[in-house]
């Protein structure tokens, strides 16, 4: 797996996030955009994806997934769903872009706390570079484990 260096994509990433809060202040009135994972902190190595959490009030969530699935979102197979939480994938086909809808309020706004963790932590960002790096030659399954007992870490000191 290759990573990008963050000048490489972190740019780009920001205003593809700019742009979709534009839009979906008309396709999802209310919500809060948070722009989430690597593409989010500064320094960050990345394949380069971007993900956006959606957050919505609790009563808004099936609604707010129903919405995006109008506009061509499709929810993402073989993760985790529950009435709080619904991974997404985009339509676009520029850029690989996935939303978290999520319940404010739930367990699921640790999108956002690891992200201020790490945007707070020039250590962290280098500890969490060097897992990724180290991970990069594994497999997809074996790279995902390592980001994320990194990530439960993080959450579980913070």
């Amino acid at each position: 797996m290759q990573l990008l260096n963050p000048i490489d994509y972190q740019p780009t990433a920001v205003q593809v996030v700019e742009d979709l809060a534009h839009e979906f202040v008309h396709l999802l009135p209310g919500c809060r955009i948070e722009h989430v994972g690597s593409s989010a902190i500064p320094g960050v190595v990345s394949k380069g994806d971007i993900d956006v959490c959606v957050l919505v009030p609790a009563q808004q969530h099936q609604p707010t997934v129903a919405a995006l699935e109008r506009v061509g979102y499709v929810a993402k197979r073989d993760t985790l769903r529950t009435p709080e939480l619904c991974m997404m994938l985009s339509p676009r086909g520029d850029v690989d872009l996935a939303l978290q809808v999520v319940a404010e309020g739930s367990r699921f706004e640790f999108f956002m706390r690891f992200r201020d963790a790490l945007r707070a932590s020039p250590a962290l960002v280098k500890a969490y570079n060097e897992v990724k790096q180290s991970a990069a030659c594994l497999s997809a399954e074996e790279y995902r484990a390592a980001k994320s007992a990194f990530i439960a870490s993080v959450l579980h000191t913070a």
